[in-house]
């Protein structure tokens, strides 16, 4: 096992039952990066993460966590480790200032110590003016971010985020980005599973595709967008009486055997082979004297490629393997 990995797993299989949860799963991330996990619903991501987080045994495989294994040295693990789940676990009649000193004084932080470390998590999460609300009465996003807020107070080298901002509107939802970069670039290591593929997109600095409890892919975010194919050009001609000579133009660098496609009224689209397509395509489009307002050259999002893999979305339950812990 490389000594630049603070997660490493071998081998990971988990049943319960007859559902088979995980089937040889094998996980890494390098210190101060982002891993996303992605699959669908019951695919086994939270199996995992319960597993790396010493809340299930595996039945075989192996893994570590900062150098120590999840088995054998669990409360040292345990020491070394945040986990954030899909639920929040904080206790609501208490309020949030009280939830984080309690956390902070399990830690041992002492009772000062605790209570600088709940203002200063308070502060950073824009929950201060709610500090002495009981968190029952906090909105769903506050909760989150109360959430994890707890799984940070004992400044965790490694941090499990297990579907962190299902639920959030999306600016709550990019807030949490930010969070999950600044803790990044403090140093933090963070395992991430989410069904939004553009939250993966934004903050993953590689990708594993879990389903049926294997490992189906696993590469950088542009790298799993390759495996989808080319490249896609769009133009949308500024005068749309031209969209026919602006076809033809298309048709000259697509590597489609179609014609060019209308994907949104006045924009055409290609598949092309290479970034070589655009400039062929600026220079033909100013010969015939066709101006655009806009024009732009893709790979394929990171849904395009999820249903590549797997057949299906990233939100849609798998009816065949129930993810049952």
């Amino acid at each position: 096992m490389t000594h630049d990995l603070v997660i490493e797993a071998e081998g990971l299989v988990k049943h319960f039952g007859e559902t088979k949860a995980l089937q040889g799963v094998d996980l890494a991330v390098a210190r101060g990066t982002v891993l996303g996990v992605l699959g669908p619903n019951g695919a086994g991501k939270t199996t995992a993460v319960r597993i790396l987080s010493t809340l299930l045994q595996p039945d075989s495989g192996h893994a570590r966590i900062a150098g120590f294994d999840v088995v054998k040295d669990a409360e040292r693990v345990r020491q070394s480790i945040g986990l954030t789940g899909q639920y929040a676990s904080v206790d609501e009649d208490l309020s949030g200032r009280q939830n984080l000193v309690l956390f902070g004084t399990l830690l041992d932080l002492g009772r000062v110590g605790a209570r600088a470390r709940a203002a200063e998590l308070l502060e950073w999460f824009d929950l201060t003016a709610a500090a002495d609300r009981p968190a029952k009465t906090y909105s769903g996003g506050m909760r989150r971010r109360l959430d994890l807020a707890a799984s940070l107070v004992g400044r965790p080298d490694v941090i499990f985020l297990d579907e962190p901002t299902t639920g959030l509107d999306p600016s709550k939802r990019e807030d949490m980005w930010d969070v999950v970069r600044s803790l990044v670039t403090d140093g933090s290591t963070v395992l991430l599973t989410t069904q939004y593929l553009e939250e993966a997109d934004a903050l993953a600095d590689e990708i594993t595709v879990i389903d049926h409890g294997r490992v189906i892919a696993h590469d950088t975010p542009e790298g799993l967008k390759r495996v989808v194919g080319g490249q896609t050009l769009e133009v949308r001609p500024s005068d749309l009486t031209r969209m026919a000579e602006a076809a033809t133009i298309l048709g000259q660098v697509s590597t489609g055997t179609g014609g060019p496609e209308e994907i949104r009224k006045g924009v055409l689209a290609v598949p092309v082979a290479d970034d070589s397509a655009l400039t062929a395509t600026v220079s033909r489009l100013a010969s015939a004297g066709i101006g655009v307002t806009e024009l732009s050259l893709h790979l394929p999002s990171l849904d395009e490629v999820f249903f590549s893999l797997t057949g299906r979305t990233a939100s849609e339950d798998d009816t065949t393997t129930k993810e049952v812990a």
